[in-house]
């Protein structure tokens, strides 16, 4: 189920292994936090945490036998478990007896990042999985949007669509970002300029600003965009690494027959990037992005080497991606 299903299962009643896994950690942690909100009373004896590092072969019998205490003076008792990614052979010697005879006092949960090895556990069937990662620019505006009106505070769709555009959709920042909106107004109306007045840009968004500015050819704003980027990071080469991948994705989204879906999932975008990055290609060609790719790649080889300093290899490249 996706985060926001959570709520309503939730009041249906708890499940046995909750797995809350994404790259937002606003959802696990909110999502933690409305599990033991529902089902947990006197945490300090009801509750027990453990590493998923340290719980390898035979040490997984002591979450195990956490998981078969009685609660105390409370219909539920919750063992959470982080980062936890157990081998084929540790699943099925230990975590499968134990979904098959679950304590029915108990709820487990499994809090993960995701993206490393072990078994696929949302695959599982005694697991319910909760989908953490982030979510679509659409669902993060209505959010904003909502939230702002719960508090008194009026908001446009343009205004709340761009806090989560700055924030790149990451909820732990939008959170972030909204509650300063809040204080700041207290009452009335955030307009976009205030926005943009008052919320950060993430540095990924500026290069996506960045990319923009090159595709449509707006010399002036790509300039401006890098100015602020280099004054902030502080090195050139964060900018030309940021043009290089830009210009790299166009190449094979332009050249492949594969799907956007399926490219979405090959570079780990959204399939809105990839729409965008298609429509980019269309405009250079294939010719002129496989001379850019191989220029930014040249300027980047040559700081690399000692040949050029940062600063004249971003200056070359920049001329190259406009006045070639």
């Amino acid at each position: 189920m996706k985060y926001t299903e959570l709520k309503n299962s939730i009041a249906a009643g708890a499940e046995k292994i909750y797995l809350l896994e994404g790259d937002d950690a606003y959802f696990r942690i909110n999502g933690e936090e409305q599990i033991k909100s529902a089902f947990l009373e006197m945490q300090e004896l009801n509750f027990t945490a453990f590493e998923g590092e340290t719980l390898k072969g035979g040490a997984i019998n002591s979450l195990v036998t956490a998981l078969k205490n009685y609660p105390f003076m409370s219909p539920k008792r919750i063992v959470k478990i982080s980062e936890f990614y157990p081998s084929e052979s540790d699943y099925e010697n230990y975590i499968k007896p134990l979904t098959e005879d679950f304590p029915p006092d108990s709820i487990l949960i499994i809090v993960n990042c995701g993206g490393k090895k072990g078994v696929d556990l949302k695959r599982k069937r005694a697991v319910t999985y909760v989908d953490c990662n982030k979510s679509e620019r659409d669902t993060v505006a209505k959010w904003v949007y909502i939230t702002m009106r719960r508090a008194g505070v009026n908001i446009s769709a343009d205004a709340s669509g761009a806090i989560a555009d700055y924030c790149l959709c990451d909820m732990s920042r939008v959170s972030v970002e909204v509650k300063k909106l809040i204080d700041f107004k207290g009452e009335g109306e955030i307009t976009l300029a205030d926005v943009d007045e008052l919320v950060f840009k993430d540095a990924d968004y500026r290069i996506y600003e960045l990319t923009g500015a090159a595709a449509r050819r707006d010399y002036n704003k790509f300039c401006l965009i890098a100015d602020e980027l280099i004054s902030k990071a502080g090195d050139e080469m964060y900018v030309l690494g940021g043009l290089f991948n830009y210009f790299k994705n166009c190449l094979m989204v332009y050249t492949s027959d594969k799907t956007n879906s399926e490219l979405a999932d090959m570079l780990k975008m959204k399939e809105y990037g990839v729409k965008k990055n298609r429509e980019a290609a269309a405009s250079f060609g294939q010719e002129k992005l496989t001379s850019i790719v191989d220029y930014l790649y040249e300027c980047t080889s040559g700081v690399k080497c000692g040949r050029i300093t940062p600063q004249s290899a971003f200056k070359l490249a920049q001329n190259y991606i406009f006045f070639s």
